[in-house]
């Protein structure tokens, strides 16, 4: 490799690492959503509207043993420093009621 090229290289690799130190090094992935109103679910009561209308649209929908499941995401890494996390799994009956769910989050 001729000695211009590795000069680029560097500069270009040096140039991200500050982009991502000055943007406070983090990124996210998902959206914030109001986690107080994760004890309002009720098992065999709340339906998917419900939930949508607490939490909006989840952020991915799936099939687990052809159960239906929704999560709701908000995923923040950083370079330096604790992850802030939190995430809820909300599984629904074939009539549309929560049969389950699950809230994480990172200890602040």
């Amino acid at each position: 490799m001729k000695n211009s090229a590795k000069k680029v290289k560097v500069f270009w690799g040096l140039a991200i690492a500050g982009i991502l130190l000055i943007s406070g090094g983090c990124a996210r992935v998902g959206y914030e959503f109001n986690s107080e109103q994760v004890r309002q679910i009720k098992i065999g009561e709340t339906t998917q509207n419900d939930i949508v209308s607490m939490f909006g649209q989840p952020w991915r929908k799936g099939i687990e043993n052809g159960v239906t499941m929704w999560t709701y995401g908000r995923y923040t890494y950083r370079l330096v420093g604790e992850a802030d996390t939190k995430d809820l799994v909300v599984k629904f009956n074939s009539e549309g009621k929560v049969i389950s769910y699950t809230f994480n989050a990172t200890a602040q």
